[in-house]
């Protein structure tokens, strides 16, 4: 089956919702794509927030395809896939609101059962999981991180630490230019009174996760001081910022950042490929302020209403430059990162430890030489952490399928 939009958004998110109310209502034909059964993406998954723009799409003539994920693409056509059926979309103009990603990295027992994402904990606590009693650490780097706790201290949980891997002159920084952005500062105040009576501690690093006998298990952390705290605990949540889903916009030959990793556009959201723009954590993590600025924006733009996008222009810069605060303290580096012991796995996938990539001097050729992101996840979780811990390059050669697919999907790219 082949259908045919004005514009094509693919994801569902603050972002994707704001630019296809802004499309639509500038009067384009707009075809929304989310592989998630509903609209909200992560940030406001199970209507815990944007309900009003959530159901203004109902409102609206956009076609919402939800469940349905992008398996291939061209300048002008996107391969479609949902649970029963394969389908091409046609398009004029492109908007990619793909969101972003967990950064994870690899440490002695990260791969131990109870070991999870933060964000993966937020979305477990939202979807009506309990935690009564459960001793819980939560550890890694970013705003992320006191949400998680927060969320599992309402879920029942007892947090034991919330371990800042960012040292305190650091986050001390972060926090007086967080005066300009009362709204976040206050938030961030409510959540510190929310965990009162929880340690956080800045400065502080993963060292190993053990399981001991019974199904007992402990997790070690370490100090600035190089001293160590071992926690008894039954969770432990780690998350090292965001990172963005930027397979669809190199498949498309978009040009990409690499510190901070982004879509490269102009002030309109565009890419360097015509017709194809990026807004939200795709141009760049910020948070859903800036994705829901960067959205309309980009929405406006593909249906040719420029000077009511540039109206949106300084508010776009303000969520920018909160951006950039965010990164310079919160991205992950190398030297407060966690430390991999030799046969710590690296590659989920394909059971890849460390030790056998020390030959290696590139992403390519721990792919060639030891099938590192050969696997399931195709790199996204193993070479985002590379690049951090070895300083490669993040790779830019998405190829089809850009996710696992059917064969009777695939047979559509003949």
């Amino acid at each position: 089956m082949t259908a045919s939009t004005e514009i094509a958004i693919v994801g569902a998110g603050p972002a994707g919702i704001a630019a296809a109310l802004a499309a639509s209502q500038a009067g384009a034909r707009v075809v929304l794509i989310d592989a998630m059964p509903r609209a909200g993406g992560r940030v406001w998954a199970n209507g815990s927030g944007g309900l009003s723009s959530i159901d203004a799409l109902a409102a609206t003539g956009i076609t919402h395809r939800a469940g349905t994920r992008v398996v291939a693409a061209t300048h002008r056509e996107l391969l479609l896939e949902d649970a029963n059926d394969a389908a091409t979309l046609r398009f004029e103009r492109l908007i990619l609101a793909t969101g972003a990603r967990e950064i994870q990295l690899p440490f002695p027992g990260w791969t131990l059962p109870g070991v999870v994402a933060a964000g993966g904990l937020q979305l477990m606590v939202k979807s009506g999981l309990r935690l009564d009693g459960r001793r819980v650490v939560v550890a890694g780097s970013g705003p992320l991180l006191l949400a998680a706790a927060a969320s599992a201290r309402q879920a029942g949980a007892q947090v034991l630490c919330v371990a800042e891997q960012a040292p305190r002159s650091r986050l001390a920084r972060f926090a007086l230019r967080l005066a300009r952005y009362p709204d976040r500062a206050l938030q961030a105040l409510q959540l510190r009174m929310a965990l009162a009576h929880t340690p956080y501690r800045a400065g502080w690093r993963v060292v190993e996760a053990r399981r001991g006998d019974a199904g007992a298990w402990h997790v070690v952390l370490v100090d600035r001081a190089e001293r160590l705290h071992r926690f008894d605990v039954d969770l432990l949540a780690v998350g090292y910022s965001l990172t963005p889903e930027l397979q669809l916009a190199s498949l498309l030959g978009c040009r990409l950042r690499d510190d901070p990793a982004a879509v490269e556009t102009d002030v309109f959201g565009a890419s360097s490929v015509p017709g194809v723009y990026a807004a939200g954590e795709a141009a760049g993590v910020g948070g859903w302020r800036k994705a829901w600025v960067e959205g309309r924006i980009a929405g406006l733009a593909a249906a040719g209403r420029l000077d009511d996008a540039r109206a949106l222009f300084p508010r776009a810069a303000k969520e920018r430059a909160y951006a950039a605060l965010l990164h310079e303290a919160f991205a992950p580096r190398r030297d407060e990162s966690p430390l991999c012991s030799a046969d710590t796995l690296v590659c989920r996938c394909e059971d890849v430890p460390y030790a056998a990539l020390a030959a290696c001097g590139s992403w390519r050729e721990a792919r060639l030489q030891q099938r590192c992101g050969m696997g399931h996840c195709q790199g996204r979780l193993c070479a985002t952490a590379l690049s951090i811990l070895q300083g490669w390059p993040l790779p830019q050669d998405s190829r089809v399928p850009i996710v696992p697919a059917r064969a009777s999907t695939l047979t559509h790219l003949a």
